[in-house]
Order: C-alpha cells, then sequence, then structure tokens
C-alpha cells in the first residue's frame, strides 16, 4: 500500500514491519559465530510482534542463502544490518566517552540501544516513535522483565508533527549537546521532510552535538528498484509487504553536504569501508556494488 500523508502503522504493518525486519537480523547476527554485535533484546521483541515470517527466519525455518540476486541474499542483508547497529552503537559509546549526557533516537522503532548499551551514569535516553510503536514496545520490555541502563523517556509523537515541542515537554535540554541518530530513516521521508528533520536537529543542538545517520547516493528510487527482489521472497513466503511503496521518491540532498552546510563538521565512511573497520569482508562481486555505497554519516555541532 503506498504512503499516504497522514498514514500510521504498529509494527506488523507498513513502516513498522520494517523495524520488525530489522529486529530479526540483529536477532540472527547475535547468534551468528564471533557476533559483531549482541542484542538480546532483539528475539524477544520479533516474538512479540508475532508477523509468522519474521519468528520463522529467527528460528532458522526459512533458508537465508537463497536469492536470484546476490544483493538481496537474506544473510548478506543480515551482514550489513550488524555492520549498520555496530556504526550507531559506536556512535552512541564514542558521544557518551566524549561526555554528552542526552541521546535521541529518532523513529526509534524496535531499537533496544537504552536498554543495552553500557550508559555512564546520568545520560538520559529520549526515543520518538508513533504512539502505537512506543506504547507496544515499552509495554513488552516491561514483560520481559528488562530495565533500561539510562534514564529512559519514550515520546510518542510522528515526526510530521511539532515534534521537537513535544521532545522539549518531556525534558529535552537544548542547551546541552546531544546525540543523535536517524537510523535507516531517510528514505521513509519525503525529500523537503528529510531537510526540516536535520533543520530541527540543528535548531536542537547546543555546540558539540552529534548527529549519525545514513544514505544512498544513489536515492530512493533506486533502493526501491532493488527492493522489489526481497519484497518478493516474502511474498512467496507469506507476507505481503511492497518495500518500494513505502519509499519517497524525488531528488534529494546528500545528508552529508546538507549538515556540513548548516555548521555541522562532518566525517563520512561508505559501508565497504565500515566492513573493513570491523575486520569484514564485503563481497566484491558486481550484485553488491550498490551495497557498498551507502554512506555513513556522522556530524559534531561547532
Amino acid at each position: 500500500m503506498a504512503r499516504t500523508e497522514n498514514d500510521t502503522w504498529d509494527l506488523a504493518s507498513s513502516v513498522g514491519a520494517t523495524a520488525t525486519m530489522v529486529a530479526a537480523a540483529r536477532a540472527l547476527a547475535s547468534k551468528a559465530p564471533e557476533p559483531l554485535i549482541t542484542d538480546p533484546f532483539a528475539e524477544p521483541l520479533v516474538r512479540a510482534v508475532g508477523i509468522e515470517f519474521f519468528t520463522k527466519m529467527v528460528d532458522g525455518e526459512i533458508p537465508l542463502a537463497e536469492s536470484d540476486d546476490p544483493q538481496f541474499i537474506a544473510s548478506r542483508v543480515i551482514d550489513v544490518l550488524a555492520v549498520r547497529t555496530k556504526f550507531f552503537d559506536e556512535f552512541f559509546l564514542d558521544a557518551a566517552a566524549a561526555g554528552i549526557r542526552q541521546a535521541v533516537i529518532v523513529a526509534s522503532g524496535l531499537d533496544s540501544r537504552a536498554y543495552r548499551l553500557p550508559w555512564p551514569a546520568g545520560t538520559v535516553v529520549f526515543e520518538i516513535d508513533q504512539q502505537t510503536v512506543v506504547d507496544f514496545k515499552t509495554a513488552t520490555m516491561s514483560a520481559l522483565g528488562a530495565a533500561p541502563r539510562a534514564e529512559h523517556r519514550p515520546v510518542a509523537v510522528d515526526l510530521r508533527e511539532d515534534w521537537p515541542t513535544v521532545l522539549r515537554t518531556n525534558g529535552f535540554d537544548e542547551t546541552r549537546p546531544t546525540a543523535w541518530s536517524a537510523e535507516g530513516l531517510l528514505a521513509y521521508l519525503p525529500p523537503e521532510a528529510q531537510d526540516r528533520l536535520f533543520d530541527e536537529i540543528t535548531a536542537l543542538s547546543a555546540k558539540g552535538s552529534r548527529v549519525a545517520t545514513e544514505y544512498h547516493p544513489e536515492g530512493a528510487a533506486a533502493i526501491a528498484e532493488r527492493s522489489r527482489v526481497m519484497a518478493q521472497q516474502w511474498k512467496d513466503r507469506g507476507f505481503d509487504l511492497d518495500l518500494a511503496a513505502l519509499m519517497y521518491q524525488g531528488e534529494r540532498n546528500a545528508a552529508s553536504e546538507y549538515l556540513a552546510g548548516h555548521g555541522w563538521r562532518v566525517s563520512t565512511q561508505t559501508r565497504k569501508q565500515l566492513f573493513a573497520a570491523y575486520g569484514r569482508r564485503m563481497p566484491a562481486d558486481d550484485g553488491s556494488s550498490a551495497l557498498r555505497k551507502t554512506v555513513a554519516v556522522t556530524a559534531i555541532r561547532d
């Protein structure tokens, strides 16, 4: 189903289901030999959502190395998402080591960092997402007996609304440096909304704040085209979700250039460089060329 101006979702539908997909990938990556990441909450969260396809994947009942398209062999996608998770984990840990004690996870989905990262004492972690998503995850983590490792403040608001005001109402202090993440998000925003998000983050960011995100130089159209294979694989196994229809098309600013033009000191790494930094080898075949081009961005507000 195509996106609409005021569409909503839970974690079993539309954009919310992609958060469950990523959690399933984290669960499987955590089970790998010599895992790059460890997320003990990913699997129980996936089970709580209850999408049979992803539950079977986590249980090993769906082959992970079958695909007509090397970009979307499931095991390869899991490796990519493990590296992405590691990048954002290290971003927050580095920010904490630099003395930042306020973090905001934008479009948090089933992110469990508030519960699994070793946050320093006095850290406040805000998570922004739609009401249904926030309520589900908060209730599920409570039922699991999981306790946040920082002061945890879920913020139930749609990014299309006045989320900065709601964030402030929940105790956000814009005079303090903040670590912001926008992980796996930009393609699901219209181009103008992407710019507006970074404008709003910039306006809320004191000197010394940091932001991490990622973008695809080829744009959402190319991502959507490649995702058709994954969507067909899902449909063949009974789960029908058109990933391409969830992404917004149109030319958009490169996140690194936009942030640099708004007062941020920016550094970038390609996904291939991240794989190498974490001691992993990214496949060199032609089918993986697009996956290698994704750019991870870290920026500091001077």
